[in-house]
Protein backbone atom coordinates (compact mmCIF):
# COMPACT_ATOMS: atom_id res chain seq x y z
CA UNK A 1 0.00 0.00 0.00
CA UNK A 2 3.02 2.29 -0.24
CA UNK A 3 1.96 3.68 -3.64
CA UNK A 4 -1.70 4.35 -2.93
CA UNK A 5 -3.30 7.77 -3.24
CA UNK A 6 -5.16 9.21 -0.30
CA UNK A 7 -8.02 10.30 -2.53
CA UNK A 8 -8.56 6.66 -3.56
CA UNK A 9 -8.60 5.52 0.06
CA UNK A 10 -11.16 8.14 1.06
CA UNK A 11 -13.29 7.59 -2.05
CA UNK A 12 -13.86 3.98 -0.95
CA UNK A 13 -15.15 4.99 2.49
CA UNK A 14 -18.86 4.44 3.03
CA UNK A 15 -18.86 4.46 6.83
CA UNK A 16 -16.69 6.94 8.75
CA UNK A 17 -16.25 7.45 12.47
CA UNK A 18 -15.12 10.95 13.47
CA UNK A 19 -13.68 11.35 16.95
CA UNK A 20 -13.74 14.99 18.07
CA UNK A 21 -11.50 15.85 21.03
CA UNK A 22 -12.25 18.37 23.77
CA UNK A 23 -9.56 20.69 22.47
CA UNK A 24 -11.40 20.86 19.12
CA UNK A 25 -14.94 21.57 20.37
CA UNK A 26 -14.17 23.72 23.42
CA UNK A 27 -12.58 27.10 23.97
CA UNK A 28 -12.09 29.73 26.68
CA UNK A 29 -15.88 30.09 27.00
CA UNK A 30 -16.85 26.46 27.14
CA UNK A 31 -18.24 24.82 24.02
CA UNK A 32 -17.02 26.26 20.74
CA UNK A 33 -20.41 26.25 19.03
CA UNK A 34 -19.03 27.84 15.87
CA UNK A 35 -16.59 24.94 15.55
CA UNK A 36 -19.36 22.40 16.06
CA UNK A 37 -21.37 24.13 13.31
CA UNK A 38 -18.37 24.05 10.95
CA UNK A 39 -17.95 20.33 11.55
CA UNK A 40 -21.66 19.68 11.02
CA UNK A 41 -21.50 21.64 7.74
CA UNK A 42 -18.78 19.32 6.49
CA UNK A 43 -20.49 16.17 7.74
CA UNK A 44 -23.72 17.21 6.04
CA UNK A 45 -21.83 17.65 2.77
CA UNK A 46 -20.16 14.25 3.13
CA UNK A 47 -23.52 12.65 3.80
CA UNK A 48 -24.94 14.31 0.70
CA UNK A 49 -22.30 12.96 -1.62
CA UNK A 50 -23.08 10.11 -3.96
CA UNK A 51 -22.80 7.40 -2.86
CA UNK A 52 -23.79 8.52 0.62
CA UNK A 53 -21.27 8.37 3.44
CA UNK A 54 -22.57 7.20 6.83
CA UNK A 55 -21.01 9.21 9.66
CA UNK A 56 -20.79 8.52 13.38
CA UNK A 57 -19.36 11.06 15.81
CA UNK A 58 -17.59 10.30 19.07
CA UNK A 59 -17.66 13.68 20.77
CA UNK A 60 -15.78 14.76 23.86
CA UNK A 61 -16.60 18.03 25.60
CA UNK A 62 -19.20 17.21 28.28
CA UNK A 63 -16.87 17.72 31.24
CA UNK A 64 -15.20 20.76 29.67
CA UNK A 65 -18.61 22.28 28.99
CA UNK A 66 -19.75 21.56 32.53
CA UNK A 67 -16.58 23.10 33.97
CA UNK A 68 -17.24 26.38 32.17
CA UNK A 69 -20.92 26.50 33.12
CA UNK A 70 -20.03 25.91 36.76
CA UNK A 71 -17.15 28.38 36.76
CA UNK A 72 -14.47 25.74 37.43
CA UNK A 73 -10.90 26.39 36.30
CA UNK A 74 -9.46 22.92 37.03
CA UNK A 75 -10.71 19.54 35.88
CA UNK A 76 -12.30 17.59 38.78
CA UNK A 77 -10.26 14.65 40.05
CA UNK A 78 -12.75 12.52 41.96
CA UNK A 79 -15.22 10.33 40.06
CA UNK A 80 -18.34 11.79 41.80
CA UNK A 81 -17.25 15.33 40.89
CA UNK A 82 -16.50 14.33 37.29
CA UNK A 83 -19.89 12.65 37.06
CA UNK A 84 -21.68 15.73 38.36
CA UNK A 85 -19.81 18.09 36.04
CA UNK A 86 -20.47 15.77 33.06
CA UNK A 87 -24.17 15.73 33.92
CA UNK A 88 -24.19 19.53 33.72
CA UNK A 89 -22.27 19.63 30.45
CA UNK A 90 -23.69 16.67 28.48
CA UNK A 91 -27.04 18.34 27.82
CA UNK A 92 -25.35 21.45 26.45
CA UNK A 93 -23.06 19.33 24.29
CA UNK A 94 -25.97 17.48 22.70
CA UNK A 95 -27.98 20.67 22.28
CA UNK A 96 -25.06 22.18 20.38
CA UNK A 97 -24.76 19.20 18.01
CA UNK A 98 -28.52 19.01 17.54
CA UNK A 99 -28.74 22.70 16.67
CA UNK A 100 -25.84 22.44 14.25
CA UNK A 101 -27.49 19.62 12.25
CA UNK A 102 -31.01 21.01 12.52
CA UNK A 103 -30.41 23.62 9.82
CA UNK A 104 -29.97 20.74 7.36
CA UNK A 105 -33.10 18.95 8.67
CA UNK A 106 -30.81 16.15 9.85
CA UNK A 107 -31.44 14.27 13.07
CA UNK A 108 -28.83 13.27 15.64
CA UNK A 109 -29.10 10.72 18.44
CA UNK A 110 -27.31 10.69 21.78
CA UNK A 111 -25.61 7.36 22.54
CA UNK A 112 -23.92 7.05 25.96
CA UNK A 113 -21.87 3.92 26.68
CA UNK A 114 -19.75 2.40 29.45
CA UNK A 115 -17.15 -0.35 29.28
CA UNK A 116 -19.70 -2.76 30.74
CA UNK A 117 -21.94 -2.22 27.72
CA UNK A 118 -19.25 -3.57 25.40
CA UNK A 119 -17.73 -6.24 27.67
CA UNK A 120 -21.04 -8.12 27.85
CA UNK A 121 -21.59 -9.94 24.55
CA UNK A 122 -25.39 -9.48 24.54
CA UNK A 123 -25.17 -5.75 25.31
CA UNK A 124 -22.40 -5.41 22.74
CA UNK A 125 -24.70 -6.81 20.06
CA UNK A 126 -27.57 -4.63 21.27
CA UNK A 127 -25.36 -1.53 20.95
CA UNK A 128 -24.38 -2.55 17.43
CA UNK A 129 -28.00 -3.15 16.41
CA UNK A 130 -29.01 0.27 17.76
CA UNK A 131 -26.24 2.05 15.85
CA UNK A 132 -27.03 0.13 12.66
CA UNK A 133 -30.70 1.10 12.97
CA UNK A 134 -29.87 4.77 13.48
CA UNK A 135 -27.58 4.79 10.45
CA UNK A 136 -30.24 3.01 8.40
CA UNK A 137 -32.68 5.78 9.31
CA UNK A 138 -30.18 8.43 8.21
CA UNK A 139 -29.58 9.63 11.79
CA UNK A 140 -26.10 10.65 12.96
CA UNK A 141 -25.16 9.03 16.30
CA UNK A 142 -23.32 11.35 18.70
CA UNK A 143 -21.47 8.95 21.01
CA UNK A 144 -19.75 9.61 24.32
CA UNK A 145 -18.72 7.71 27.41
CA UNK A 146 -21.48 7.85 30.01
CA UNK A 147 -19.46 9.92 32.47
CA UNK A 148 -22.49 10.53 34.69
CA UNK A 149 -22.60 6.88 35.85
CA UNK A 150 -19.19 5.44 34.98
CA UNK A 151 -16.87 4.10 37.68
CA UNK A 152 -13.20 3.17 37.41
CA UNK A 153 -13.89 -0.52 36.82
CA UNK A 154 -15.99 0.11 33.70
CA UNK A 155 -14.26 3.17 32.25
CA UNK A 156 -13.01 3.09 28.67
CA UNK A 157 -10.26 5.46 29.80
CA UNK A 158 -10.79 8.06 27.10
CA UNK A 159 -12.71 8.66 23.88
CA UNK A 160 -9.72 7.67 21.74
CA UNK A 161 -10.08 4.12 23.03
CA UNK A 162 -13.86 4.32 22.74
CA UNK A 163 -13.59 5.38 19.10
CA UNK A 164 -11.50 2.32 18.20
CA UNK A 165 -14.02 0.05 19.92
CA UNK A 166 -16.97 1.62 18.10
CA UNK A 167 -15.09 1.45 14.80
CA UNK A 168 -14.77 -2.30 15.21
CA UNK A 169 -18.32 -2.61 16.47
CA UNK A 170 -19.91 -1.09 13.37
CA UNK A 171 -17.30 -2.02 10.77
CA UNK A 172 -16.06 1.48 9.97
CA UNK A 173 -14.05 2.03 6.80
CA UNK A 174 -12.10 4.88 8.38
CA UNK A 175 -11.54 6.64 11.70
CA UNK A 176 -10.72 10.36 11.70
CA UNK A 177 -9.32 11.53 15.04
CA UNK A 178 -9.55 15.32 15.24
CA UNK A 179 -7.28 16.95 17.78
CA UNK A 180 -5.39 20.20 18.54
CA UNK A 181 -2.17 19.14 16.81
CA UNK A 182 -1.30 18.57 13.14
CA UNK A 183 -0.58 14.86 13.59
CA UNK A 184 2.07 12.57 15.04
CA UNK A 185 5.57 14.03 15.18
CA UNK A 186 8.91 12.28 15.64
CA UNK A 187 9.34 14.39 18.79
CA UNK A 188 7.05 16.52 20.92
CA UNK A 189 6.55 19.68 18.80
CA UNK A 190 5.50 21.68 21.87
CA UNK A 191 8.98 21.21 23.29
CA UNK A 192 11.11 20.81 20.18
CA UNK A 193 10.52 23.21 17.25
CA UNK A 194 12.58 20.98 14.96
CA UNK A 195 10.12 18.09 15.33
CA UNK A 196 8.90 16.67 12.01
CA UNK A 197 5.43 15.43 11.14
CA UNK A 198 5.14 11.72 10.29
CA UNK A 199 2.75 11.62 7.31
CA UNK A 200 2.11 7.87 7.11
CA UNK A 201 2.48 4.90 9.44
CA UNK A 202 2.27 1.23 8.44
CA UNK A 203 3.10 -0.32 11.81
CA UNK A 204 2.95 0.81 15.43
CA UNK A 205 6.10 -0.40 17.20
CA UNK A 206 7.92 0.66 20.36
CA UNK A 207 9.98 3.25 18.48
CA UNK A 208 6.83 4.92 17.22
CA UNK A 209 5.19 4.74 20.64
CA UNK A 210 8.18 6.64 22.03
CA UNK A 211 7.34 9.54 19.71
CA UNK A 212 3.94 10.00 21.32
CA UNK A 213 3.75 12.42 24.22
CA UNK A 214 1.52 10.96 26.95
CA UNK A 215 0.42 14.28 28.46
CA UNK A 216 -3.26 15.17 27.90
CA UNK A 217 -4.48 18.72 27.46
CA UNK A 218 -6.04 20.76 30.23
CA UNK A 219 -9.60 19.78 29.29
CA UNK A 220 -9.07 16.31 27.83
CA UNK A 221 -8.06 12.90 29.16
CA UNK A 222 -6.09 11.55 26.21
CA UNK A 223 -2.88 12.81 24.64
CA UNK A 224 -0.92 11.61 21.62
CA UNK A 225 0.00 8.31 23.27
CA UNK A 226 -3.70 7.56 23.70
CA UNK A 227 -4.31 8.32 20.02
CA UNK A 228 -1.46 6.09 18.86
CA UNK A 229 -2.79 3.26 21.03
CA UNK A 230 -6.19 3.74 19.41
CA UNK A 231 -4.53 3.68 15.98
CA UNK A 232 -2.81 0.40 16.87
CA UNK A 233 -6.19 -1.15 17.68
CA UNK A 234 -7.64 0.16 14.41
CA UNK A 235 -4.75 -1.31 12.42
CA UNK A 236 -5.38 -4.71 13.99
CA UNK A 237 -9.00 -4.41 12.86
CA UNK A 238 -7.93 -3.54 9.33
CA UNK A 239 -9.33 0.00 9.67
CA UNK A 240 -7.31 3.04 8.54
CA UNK A 241 -7.11 5.91 11.02
CA UNK A 242 -5.92 9.46 10.59
CA UNK A 243 -4.90 11.94 13.27
CA UNK A 244 -5.62 15.42 11.94
CA UNK A 245 -5.91 19.05 13.13
CA UNK A 246 -9.55 19.56 14.08
CA UNK A 247 -9.68 23.35 13.82
CA UNK A 248 -8.12 23.55 10.37
CA UNK A 249 -10.76 25.01 8.05
CA UNK A 250 -12.70 22.39 6.05
CA UNK A 251 -10.46 19.65 7.44
CA UNK A 252 -12.90 16.82 6.71
CA UNK A 253 -13.61 17.89 3.14
CA UNK A 254 -9.93 18.47 2.42
CA UNK A 255 -9.08 15.00 3.73
CA UNK A 256 -11.74 13.44 1.51
CA UNK A 257 -10.36 15.43 -1.43
CA UNK A 258 -7.02 13.68 -0.87
CA UNK A 259 -4.95 16.43 0.76
CA UNK A 260 -2.02 15.03 2.70
CA UNK A 261 -2.89 16.44 6.10
CA UNK A 262 -2.24 14.79 9.44
CA UNK A 263 -0.81 11.32 10.06
CA UNK A 264 -2.45 8.41 8.27
CA UNK A 265 -2.19 4.93 9.78
CA UNK A 266 -2.55 2.31 7.03
CA UNK A 267 -3.51 -1.23 8.11
CA UNK A 268 -1.91 -4.44 7.02
CA UNK A 269 -4.03 -7.12 5.36
CA UNK A 270 -4.80 -9.03 8.57
CA UNK A 271 -8.04 -8.02 10.25
CA UNK A 272 -10.53 -9.28 12.81
CA UNK A 273 -14.28 -9.51 12.48
CA UNK A 274 -17.33 -10.52 14.48
CA UNK A 275 -16.62 -12.24 17.78
CA UNK A 276 -12.86 -11.67 17.54
CA UNK A 277 -13.32 -7.90 17.37
CA UNK A 278 -15.26 -8.08 20.61
CA UNK A 279 -12.70 -10.37 22.27
CA UNK A 280 -9.71 -8.25 21.26
CA UNK A 281 -11.21 -5.10 22.73
CA UNK A 282 -12.70 -6.37 25.98
CA UNK A 283 -12.18 -3.72 28.70
CA UNK A 284 -11.75 -6.34 31.45
CA UNK A 285 -11.45 -10.13 30.92
CA UNK A 286 -12.69 -12.40 33.73
CA UNK A 287 -9.38 -14.08 34.57
CA UNK A 288 -5.92 -15.15 33.41
CA UNK A 289 -4.28 -18.38 32.28
CA UNK A 290 -0.50 -18.76 32.26
CA UNK A 291 0.88 -20.89 29.42
CA UNK A 292 4.10 -22.83 28.92
CA UNK A 293 6.39 -22.20 25.94
CA UNK A 294 4.86 -24.98 23.86
CA UNK A 295 1.34 -23.57 24.21
CA UNK A 296 2.55 -20.07 23.35
CA UNK A 297 4.19 -21.39 20.17
CA UNK A 298 1.07 -23.36 19.25
CA UNK A 299 -1.18 -20.31 19.61
CA UNK A 300 1.10 -17.66 18.12
CA UNK A 301 2.96 -19.46 15.35
CA UNK A 302 0.67 -22.34 14.41
CA UNK A 303 -2.82 -20.93 15.05
CA UNK A 304 -3.73 -23.94 17.19
CA UNK A 305 -6.22 -24.28 20.06
CA UNK A 306 -5.21 -24.24 23.73
CA UNK A 307 -5.03 -27.70 25.31
CA UNK A 308 -4.89 -28.35 29.06
CA UNK A 309 -1.37 -29.75 28.88
CA UNK A 310 -0.02 -26.30 28.00
CA UNK A 311 -1.55 -24.54 31.03
CA UNK A 312 0.58 -23.80 34.09
CA UNK A 313 -1.52 -21.49 36.26
CA UNK A 314 -5.09 -20.18 36.55
CA UNK A 315 -6.02 -16.84 38.13
CA UNK A 316 -9.50 -15.59 38.94
CA UNK A 317 -12.88 -17.25 39.36
CA UNK A 318 -14.89 -17.60 36.16
CA UNK A 319 -17.46 -19.84 34.53
CA UNK A 320 -17.94 -21.69 31.26
CA UNK A 321 -17.64 -19.41 28.21
CA UNK A 322 -15.88 -16.62 30.13
CA UNK A 323 -13.36 -14.40 28.35
CA UNK A 324 -9.87 -14.84 29.83
CA UNK A 325 -6.46 -13.36 29.13
CA UNK A 326 -3.68 -15.79 28.15
CA UNK A 327 -0.16 -14.83 29.23
CA UNK A 328 3.30 -16.38 29.04
CA UNK A 329 5.50 -17.09 32.07
CA UNK A 330 6.96 -13.57 31.95
CA UNK A 331 3.50 -12.01 32.13
CA UNK A 332 3.35 -10.92 28.48
CA UNK A 333 -0.17 -10.96 27.06
CA UNK A 334 -0.59 -13.47 24.24
CA UNK A 335 -4.30 -13.13 23.56
CA UNK A 336 -7.86 -13.44 24.82
CA UNK A 337 -10.20 -16.38 24.43
CA UNK A 338 -13.47 -17.93 25.61
CA UNK A 339 -13.02 -20.95 27.88
CA UNK A 340 -14.76 -24.29 27.50
CA UNK A 341 -14.41 -24.99 31.23
CA UNK A 342 -14.82 -23.24 34.58
CA UNK A 343 -11.77 -21.93 36.40
CA UNK A 344 -11.96 -24.68 39.06
CA UNK A 345 -12.12 -27.33 36.33
CA UNK A 346 -9.14 -25.86 34.49
CA UNK A 347 -7.23 -25.89 37.77
CA UNK A 348 -7.86 -29.65 37.96
CA UNK A 349 -6.91 -30.46 34.36
CA UNK A 350 -3.99 -28.06 33.83
CA UNK A 351 -0.83 -29.78 32.64
CA UNK A 352 -2.71 -32.97 31.77
CA UNK A 353 -3.55 -34.64 28.45
CA UNK A 354 -6.99 -34.12 26.93
CA UNK A 355 -7.86 -37.82 27.22
CA UNK A 356 -7.60 -37.45 31.01
CA UNK A 357 -10.23 -34.69 31.29
CA UNK A 358 -13.26 -36.88 31.91
CA UNK A 359 -11.52 -38.90 34.59
CA UNK A 360 -10.42 -35.75 36.40
CA UNK A 361 -13.65 -33.70 36.42
CA UNK A 362 -16.33 -36.26 35.57
CA UNK A 363 -17.14 -35.17 32.01
CA UNK A 364 -15.48 -33.84 28.87
CA UNK A 365 -17.02 -30.96 26.92
CA UNK A 366 -14.08 -30.58 24.54
CA UNK A 367 -10.44 -31.55 24.10
CA UNK A 368 -9.60 -27.84 24.04
CA UNK A 369 -9.73 -25.41 26.93
CA UNK A 370 -9.96 -22.59 24.36
CA UNK A 371 -10.78 -23.35 20.73
CA UNK A 372 -8.85 -21.36 18.12
CA UNK A 373 -12.13 -19.99 16.70
CA UNK A 374 -12.75 -18.36 20.08
CA UNK A 375 -9.26 -16.94 20.52
CA UNK A 376 -7.56 -13.80 19.24
CA UNK A 377 -3.94 -12.73 19.53
CA UNK A 378 -3.33 -9.35 21.16
CA UNK A 379 -0.40 -7.26 22.42
CA UNK A 380 3.08 -7.98 21.06
CA UNK A 381 1.96 -11.37 19.74
CA UNK A 382 -0.53 -9.66 17.41
CA UNK A 383 1.91 -6.94 16.37
CA UNK A 384 4.37 -9.57 15.22
CA UNK A 385 2.01 -10.94 12.57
Amino acid sequence: MDEFKRSELFSRCRRVLIKVGSATVTGPKGLDRAMIHRLSDQIAELRGRSPRVDVLVVSSGAIASGMYRMGLTERPRSIPHKQAVAAVGQGALMEAWEGAFDKYDLLVAQVLLTGEDLSNRRRYLNARNTLETLLGWGITPIINENDTVVVEEIKFGDNDHLSSLIAGLIGADLVINLTDIDGLYDRNPRRDPSARLIPIVNRVDQKLMACAAPEPGSVGTGGMLSKVNAARKCLALGIPMIIAPGKTRDILLRLFDGEELGTLFVPRKRSWSGKKVWLANLPKPSGEITLDEGAVTALVERGRSLLPIGIREVRGVFGFGAPVRCIDREGNVIGIGLTNYKSAEIENIKGRHSDEIEGLIGYKYSDEVIHRDNFVLTGEAARGL
